[in-house]
């Protein structure tokens, strides 16, 4: 009886240490703190657990883990699992997806910006640059047109853009540059104390990031209708722990994707349409540039950085045009080709 007893306990403790050995935890490097730009990450998260019955589990980290701009490296040597980064932090990591941050795309809505994002992950020579650093993208952080934030006398006017100093990366920032601005790529996390310190005259962010990082706090008047684009910032996984994945959590993550993004959508909408409410409650300007003035934005920036873009890409090897392209024909697609 005792040799049963004793068999039958090696046999739970056996049990008990396999399904053990079965949970799967990723840690998840992001920065700043839970805000609309995480919340596809949070329902990621939420929607595997309830998948696998907690047997998978995103241990989500705010700056826990890396500095933003050391995500893609600590991917790269398997520091973390999953993160998310901004392509305008190290564009010669990542040059191919910095199509998606060419100014005046002429990207509309959060629907379009996550068609052409994914559209542009999908490309060969994008997955093939991601897995220099051991990372493949899973999903966007579609965000809409930046705008400014400002102090003083509100800048409607593109002469006025001159010396200005303005905290915006990537294709925004060349943009401004463009128009005589003097663009800086602090990290969001740094742009309240560089607005604070008279670092930056103006600082460039989607509307949550304003919010978020307390930009807005600061500013006199906003711009409603600038729109010179955004910046893209993906989520990726490490290739050899996703590869690593039982087929059962691995589904549980895939099939995740389109929810969580769904999510991210419906809840960065509620955040727009309190936008004005936001503005009037803390006492900021509105201010809209005449078309004059954008039109000339436009021709200063849209086709002579587009152009230098595509000619540098490719003589750096990159299908620069294919991107650009793919991007334009997706765009058309995703408006039914009108």
């Amino acid at each position: 009886m005792n040799k049963m007893l004793t068999g039958a306990v090696a046999a739970a403790a056996s049990f008990a240490f396999v399904s053990e050995a079965m949970a799967t935890e990723w840690n998840v490097s992001l920065w700043g703190k839970r805000r609309a730009f995480t919340e596809h990450v949070e329902k990621l998260a939420e929607l595997v657990d309830e998948k696998t019955g907690g047997d998978f589990t995103l241990n989500i980290s705010y700056g826990g883990l890396s500095k933003n701009k050391e995500n893609l490296d600590g991917i790269s040597i398997g520091a973390f699992e999953m993160a998310q980064f901004c392509a305008g932090y190290h564009r010669d990591k990542n040059r191919a997806i910095t199509v998606l941050e060419l100014p005046f795309l002429g990207v509309n809505t959060l629907d379009e910006e996550v068609a052409v994002s994914h559209a542009i992950y999908d490309h060969p020579a994008v997955q093939e640059e991601m897995a220099q650093w051991n990372a493949r993208i899973i999903m966007t952080s579609p965000m809409p047109q930046y705008n400014l934030v400002g102090t003083g006398e509100p800048r409607d006017e593109l002469a006025e853009f001159k010396d200005m100093r303005v905290r915006a990366t990537g294709g925004i920032g060349q943009a401004f540059s463009a128009v005589g601005g003097v663009p800086t790529s602090v990290t969001a996390t740094e742009a309240y104390n560089a607005m604070e310190s008279g670092v930056v005259d103006t600082v460039a962010f989607a509307q949550h990031a304003h919010l978020a990082f307390g930009t807005i706090n600061r500013a006199d008047w906003w711009t409603a209708n600038l729109n010179p684009g955004t910046v893209n910032c993906p989520v990726v996984v490490n290739i050899d722990a996703y590869e690593a994945l039982s087929p059962e959590h691995r589904e549980a993550l895939d099939s995740s994707i389109d929810e969580a993004i769904g999510h991210y959508l419906a809840n960065y909408g509620a955040l727009l349409e309190k936008w004005d409410s936001v503005l009037t409650e803390k006492n900021v300007q509105k201010v809209e540039l005449a078309e004059s003035e954008l039109d000339a934005f436009r021709k200063a920036a849209a086709d002579p950085i587009r152009e230098k873009w595509i000619a540098d890409m490719t003589a750096q090897g990159l299908p620069a045009q294919d991107l650009y392209d793919l991007v334009m024909a997706t765009l058309k697609a995703q408006r039914g080709g009108n």
